[in-house]
């Protein structure tokens, strides 16, 4: 086991090195300047220089880069262009709303999507199974910024029942952190809902027709703990999978809900840095979302090896 986790750190490093290099190259060559977003257009080339000077953006790209890398590796993630303060403090003041509406979304989403996909195997090709699917592609085929804007028409401005945009830290109290969230995570949910679900159902579905399913039947064991015990936990593998693969779609997910609810999270941090060309902020975003992203797939591989005992690290 330690030798495993070892060799999978150690992978990851390049990969986040590439990303590092990918998200720095593409915002020096794409078009727009952040001279130009902190002056305006009628600034003048001399006042356009002085700032592309004290920003370091006069250097040529691989200066910047190893410049930039140095001050990486020593842990300094920099000072943002217009915000003018510590890209770690911004991260840090706006990463609670952010992995609080990952959390909640992901709860709901296992304890609904899990159980139904479930059930729908259990009762292939009934009412359950077939309405599962239709679910599944109305999932998928609206946008969840629609769902988002439906969602606060319905229930916030018809109904009254839950506020329109906004986030309550957890300081102030779980019911108003939950309300807050509530719509939000429904929004981001139901997405992962029909993905996971669907998962859910194909692997039990197929792990219902082996031996073991048969054998434990004929024992008489209740079809309750047939389905969890013997069938589920078989199934267990590509489920984890699924769920792991959703948790890293939630980020891409987390920066459209929370710019449609105005919560003041990583995500509408990133939206604002991107339209205000804020290089320093927009790579320690990306480089936070991969690390995330990596780790949830080093735990999605620790999880194999509690699963299924045949796999060998």
């Amino acid at each position: 086991m330690p030798l495993f986790l070892i060799r999978r750190i150690l992978a990851t490093l390049p990969v986040l090195a590439i990303v590092a290099l990918i998200v720095f190259l593409m915002l020096r060559l794409a078009p727009g300047d952040p001279a130009a977003a902190i002056l305006g257009d009628n600034a003048s080339s001399e006042a356009m220089k002085n700032v592309r000077t004290q920003l370091g953006l006069e250097q040529s790209i691989p200066v910047q880069f190893f410049q930039w890398s140095a001050r990486l590796l020593s842990g300094d993630l920099g000072e943002s262009y217009f915000l003018k303060q510590s890209v770690a403090g911004l991260i840090a003041q706006r990463i609670e709303p952010t992995l609080s509406l990952a959390a909640l979304t992901l709860v709901v989403t296992v304890l609904i999507a899990v159980p139904l996909g479930v059930v729908a195997a259990w009762r292939h090709g009934g009412w359950l199974d077939r309405a599962l699917m239709g679910f599944s592609v109305l999932g998928f085929s609206i946008p969840a910024f629609v769902i988002g804007y439906v969602l606060i028409w319905a229930v916030s401005l018809k109904l009254g029942w839950l506020p329109v945009q906004g986030y309550a830290r957890l300081e102030e109290g779980l019911g108003p952190w939950l309300r807050h969230l509530v719509l939000p995570a429904i929004t981001l949910s139901i997405i992962y809902v029909a993905l996971i679900a669907r998962v859910t159902r194909a692997a039990v579905a197929e792990a219902l027709t082996e031996d073991y399913v048969r054998t434990a039947r004929s024992k008489g064991i209740s079809e309750a703990r047939v389905l969890v015990r013997h069938a589920l936990v078989n199934a267990a593998v590509p489920i984890v999978t699924v769920i792991g693969i959703g948790i890293a779609l939630l980020i891409g997910g987390v920066v459209v809900t929370e710019t449609v609810f105005a919560i003041p999270g990583l995500g509408q941090l990133t939206v604002d840095a991107v339209l205000s060309r804020d290089y320093p902020l927009i790579q320690a975003i990306t480089l936070f979302f991969s690390f995330i992203y990596v780790l949830i797939n080093l735990l999605v591989d620790l999880s194999y090896l509690l699963l299924d005992p045949r796999i060998r690290y």
